[in-house]
């Protein structure tokens, strides 16, 4: 029997575990991965005490704060299911079930997924989702990068440095992204921006050859070699059961992490705070750790 499970290892679940470590709870931390989406990202110049510092590198750095309070990980562990019974939490995953006195979820967020036709079977095969990951495997290519929000155009930024062209579809009239990362592709002869536009369709033979846009309502054809979709992401909850959540599936908290199941708490991305940073992120896992160690403590 844990004290404490914290799900999930990006921002929110990494400063969740070091302070539930520091409290000396019994607890443990399962995760896909170590990092979240910090792994996806390149460049970062908002996070506090840095004023620059790479995805990768801010990984490492979180990866060295676990390894100093030698924190209990199982790692490449996806959690099924999270059951409240009487006195106890299940925690059930693909591998093993645990019990526990209390939860956090910080389980983050996966990318969406655009459903159009071409996109799993092209998946891996010039279709990609992250471009910190895949970028440099398209050097020399003609590549088409769908969204308008922060991850697409820093999607563009990194593929621009890599790829021939990069082609910009964006379903709104105008970027959403911040200012300061729009200007960095406005005048860059490698970048076309195509606005009011959406992805019909990708297709190819074995690998990518080309997609289909819709641009202000007509069809063309665009030859490209790779796909990066950068549509957002939709929170990662499907595995809680009775706790309340929103249209798009994010946990509803309270200020203190709570949700409406007592001793489930949730923080980070897969919550309905709205502001998706790594820096808001620490701070509410945090949060959630303080609220969780003062729920058990009052319970005892």
């Amino acid at each position: 029997m844990y004290d404490l499970i914290i799900i999930g290892a990006g921002p929110a679940g990494i400063t969740a575990s070091i302070y539930a470590a520091r409290k000396k709870m019994n607890f443990l931390v399962i995760s896909k991965d170590i990092g979240g989406q910090t792994n996806w990202t390149k460049n970062i110049e908002n996070y506090t005490g840095y004023l620059f510092i790479t995805g990768d590198d801010l990984v490492k750095k979180f990866s060295e704060h676990l390894k100093r309070f030698n924190i209990q990980i199982k790692e490449f562990e996806s959690v099924t299911a999270v059951e409240k019974e009487e006195d106890f939490i299940k925690v059930i995953t693909e591998k093993n079930e645990y019990k526990t006195k209390a939860v956090i979820i910080a389980s983050g967020r996966t990318p969406r997924k655009l459903g159009v036709k071409g996109e799993e079977e092209f998946r891996n095969k010039g279709v990609a989702y992250c471009a910190t990951c895949d970028a440099p495997m398209f050097a020399g290519k003609d590549v088409l990068v769908v969204g308008g929000g922060n991850a697409a155009i820093d999607a563009a930024i990194q593929l621009m440095k890599i790829a021939n062209k990069v082609y910009i579809a964006d379903i709104d009239s105008q970027l959403k992204a911040d200012p300061i990362m729009v200007e960095k592709i406005k005048n860059n002869e490698k970048v076309r921006i195509y606005n009011n536009s959406s992805l019909k369709e990708i297709y190819g033979e074995k690998l990518v050859s080309g997609v289909k846009l819709d641009i202000k309502g007509k069809t063309s054809d665009l030859k490209v070699q790779g796909v990066f979709i950068e549509a957002g992401s939709v929170a990662s909850s499907n595995f809680t059961k009775g706790v309340l959540k929103n249209e798009a599936g994010e946990i509803f908290v309270d200020c203190g992490c709570r949700t409406n199941i007592e001793g489930i708490f949730a923080c980070g991305d897969v919550t309905n705070v709205p502001a998706k940073q790594i820096v808001t992120a620490c701070g509410e896992g945090t949060k959630a750790t303080l609220s969780a160690f003062n729920y058990i403590t009052r319970k005892k």
